[in-house]
């Protein structure tokens, strides 16, 4: 055999076992996702409904989760008025994912133990100039404990991993798109707001309307492997 032909076999060797390597390394990256909010829809519905003046909506989100990490949201109301009280209406608010339809009573997160999911929630007050900040996730992320009797946020919001083996055909191949990042998901926060004049001699409902429904939409995309490259993590 010829140099020539030992320097190709070499280097076809080479190049094949970079390949496996890499690809051992690619298969090894845990799957993330990325959850991104709206806000601009948001605000152009409180612009439609006259309140953008007086409210706002944000969320925190971190940059990546993975697939079943996201088990609640922390959110943000602000009264912007300085004359007006907002009232959240958790049980009238709801989570709505998309692709399966699915609507799900919204639970505001406190920090007493949950022992019974069906006691009706008091409405979150926002005063003038402040900031409520509070946890919410969907009723349908707690499991009972047996032994306590407590309830605890064990499933994730949105729950991709259970389209993998779903018995729905239609639902399967939506997972396995997404995993190959050919589409994205979809859920949201429809979010019920409360609106009164806190002036003496108003009645609910003159100047700004009484009940708001605002729908905060959100995205979720699988991240390709390079997120977990250095310079991106960094980002």
């Amino acid at each position: 055999m010829r140099a020539g032909d030992n320097n190709l076999l070499i280097l076809t060797f080479y190049i094949i076992g970079i390949s496996y390597t890499i690809n051992r390394m690619i298969e090894s990256i845990d799957d993330k996702i990325n959850f991104s909010y709206n806000k601009a829809s948001v605000d152009e519905q409180l612009k439609e409904q006259n309140i953008f003046d007086d409210v706002g909506i944000n969320f925190k989100l971190a940059p990546t989760h993975g697939l079943e990490d996201l088990k609640e949201v922390l959110m943000f109301v602000e009264n912007k008025s300085k004359n007006l009280a907002v009232y959240v209406d958790w049980d009238n608010s709801s989570i709505v994912i998309k692709h399966n339809k699915q609507s799900m009573r919204v639970i505001r997160k406190s920090p007493d133990i949950t022992r019974d999911l069906a006691v009706p929630q008091s409405p979150g007050l926002v005063a003038p100039e402040k900031t409520l900040t509070t946890t919410i996730t969907s009723e349908n992320t707690f499991e009972r404990d047996k032994e306590s009797g407590v309830y605890n946020t064990k499933k994730p919001i949105v729950d991709i991993k259970g389209l993998e083996k779903n018995p729905v055909k239609a639902n399967r191949i939506l997972y396995k798109k997404f995993m190959n990042e050919e589409v994205t998901l979809e859920f949201s926060l429809q979010l019920v707001l409360r609106l009164s004049e806190v002036r003496v001699g108003l009645s609910p409902g003159v100047n700004k309307p009484p009940m708001c429904i605002v729908n905060c939409p959100f995205t979720i995309k699988k991240l390709p492997w390079t997120y977990a490259l250095p310079w991106n993590k960094r980002r």
